[in-house]
């Protein structure tokens, strides 16, 4: 014991300033100070000017730097004997300092909370051999003691309310938390312990999760620039195919087009030829004839005008009849189908699939359509299912057109049928693809909508009526006012009345759309989501109200 005391009053004489640890390869320079040679060395480069780093002596030129040789000699001695062990008398750091060491960095070992003081290893002996610090609260270095005392009372806390949540002092307990539940902190530790436990498990879980998360969204991600990559390059090749393809045409049209007129060309140029040499034939006959007529020899005249006076007959030079334009109409009209054709490609948007699958698909589709001879083009028909049907609604015209009446019909029970509503479900079921229709409204009181097979039929509930579950979505006219609703939530739209109603589903882009038919379209509500299940088309209707849906046809427009 007194060797280690007398190596801990050497410690700082062992001791270099610059690495904190036991002097290595020791020189001691003009001031009398020691430091490691390299370290020394290092800091010189460094800074590049001498001067020692305790006493902060300066020097002209810089000192020869020489192995203290008895220095080392008693370094390595000590170290021999087991009595050096800066690194962890030493402080660095974030260490806790000693609160007695004053001056001298040295690693705290212990620190009492009776005291309120940290001690290295030499000033812990006390604790561990005097009689008066035998009952002292010791706990691992501690640089906020501060926190361990009550600020009000600055008495040491012992005590954890459980009533207010809070560590207090014995004076505390006295004076201020009479009648709390109290227990004692390493009780308290213990349960709070193992709610962190539990709150650590979560948290853990969690990042596990979102680490599995995070992979999978790293691989879709992947997968999907592959796949973009190999869809652009096939809508590239399909364009490229498709402009060679055009490029083809037009070179074969062009070329057919100008051998028709090589051949024109080639027929009228001899046309031309023969018209040239008649007129030069009846030029010359002309003239010829001229001369005679002028003559005065009439024994002459009469013997040369037989053999001139018959003209021969005309050839087919004057039948010839020369084309002038060239027409191609038709060529223009099926060029124009195309260019609109590729313009509307040029529109289209990505739109989300669902269709039932784990995760959704990305697609290029046709943007909705936007005139009727469009929306036509998507219809669906449909018929009333009459196993759905509220006893008080009539079915006619081949289940096209549902009216309420006070009598009741004859239907037989059926699980399907409404048994409060006065609502009936269409018999085809709407799914992966895009449909619409059209109805024609009479009355005060009607609902168009549609709704998974889910959808409630028996009782009053809100769970069987059209718009007001999740379950279904819908179009409703009331006190001359139209409104939309889906999961009871209603939204009132400011529109005049229309007693033709459109409606367009688009099952796989999450898309129903509710518009007023004229001679346009008019949007009344649009509801974005995603459809998991097939959908049926569904109707309400109040007391003396119709709904009939109406046949179509693409001519229709």
């Amino acid at each position: 014991m007194a060797e280690a005391k007398v190596c801990g009053l050497l410690q700082d004489e062992l001791t270099c300033l610059l690495c904190l640890d036991t002097l290595t390869d020791p020189v001691s320079i003009p001031c009398g100070h020691s430091f490691c040679l390299k370290c020394l060395m290092d800091c010189w480069d460094e800074s590049q000017e001498s001067s020692c780093l305790q006493c902060k002596e300066n020097f002209t030129t810089r000192p020869a730097l020489r192995k203290n040789t008895v220095l080392n000699e008693i370094i390595m001695k000590l170290k021999k004997m087991g009595l050096t062990s800066p690194s962890q008398n030493y402080d660095g750091p974030g260490d806790v300092e000693c609160d007695f060491c004053n001056g001298k960095k040295v690693r705290v070992v212990k620190s009492c909370l009776t005291c309120m003081a940290s001690f290295c290893e030499t000033q812990m002996q006390l604790h561990y051999e005097g009689a008066a610090w035998k009952g002292h609260k010791l706990i691992d270095p501690d640089g906020n003691l501060q926190e361990k005392l009550c600020a009000k009372h600055q008495k040491s806390l012992e005590i954890f309310c459980k009533t207010d949540d809070l560590c207090i002092c014995m004076i505390c307990v006295v004076t201020g938390h009479n009648g709390h539940e109290m227990v004692e902190l390493e009780t308290e530790r213990e349960e709070k312990q193992k709610q962190l436990g539990v709150t650590l498990s979560e948290i853990t879980w969690r990042i596990e999760e979102r680490e599995k998360k995070l992979k999978e969204t790293e691989m879709v991600m992947e997968k999907m620039k592959v796949s973009v990559q190999r869809e652009i390059e096939e809508n590239e090749k399909s364009f490229s195919d498709l402009m060679h393809c055009i490029e083809e045409a037009q070179k074969k049209l062009v070329e057919r087009i100008k051998e028709q007129e090589k051949r024109e060309k080639e027929k009228g140029e001899g046309v031309m030829e023969q018209l040239g040499n008649e007129i030069e034939e009846l030029n010359k006959r002309d003239t010829k004839l001229k001369k005679l007529s002028d003559t005065k020899d009439h024994i002459h005249f009469l013997q040369t005008v037989l053999s001139n006076y018959v003209i021969p007959p005309d050839g087919d030079s004057l039948s010839f009849i020369a084309t002038a334009d060239f027409y191609s109409e038709d060529l223009r009209k099926e060029l124009s189908c195309m260019k609109k054709s590729l313009e509307k490609i040029s529109q289209w948007d990505i739109m989300t699939l669902t269709s039932g699958r784990e995760a959704p698909i990305f697609a290029l589709q046709p943007l909705e359509p936007q005139s009727r001879e469009e929306f036509l083009q998507y219809f669906c028909p449909l018929t009333l299912d009459i196993n759905t049907a509220y006893r008080d609604l009539h079915l006619s015209e081949g289940n096209k057109l549902v009216r309420h009446e006070r009598t009741e019909a004859e239907y037989p029970d059926h699980p399907d049928r409404f048994d409060y509503w006065e609502q009936v479900l269409c018999r085809e079921a709407l799914s992966g693809t895009r449909c619409y229709w059209e109805v024609e409204c009479d009355g005060d009181f009607m609902k168009i909508g549609v709704a998974y097979k889910g959808l409630g039929r028996k009782g009053q509930g809100v769970e069987c009526s059209l718009g007001e579950n999740d379950k279904s979505w819908c179009l409703q006219w009331f006190d001359f006012n139209y409104s939309v609703c889906h999961n009871n939530k209603h939204t009132d739209i400011s529109t005049p009345y229309s007693d033709r109603v459109g409606v367009y589903l688009d099952w796989p882009a999450g898309s129903l759309s509710f518009y007023s038919v004229s001679h346009t379209m008019t949007l009344l509500h649009r509801f974005n989501t995603t459809f998991t299940e097939p959908l049926y088309a569904g109707f309400g209707v109040d007391y003396t109200c119709s709904v009939a849906i109406c046949h179509l046809t693409p001519s229709d427009h």
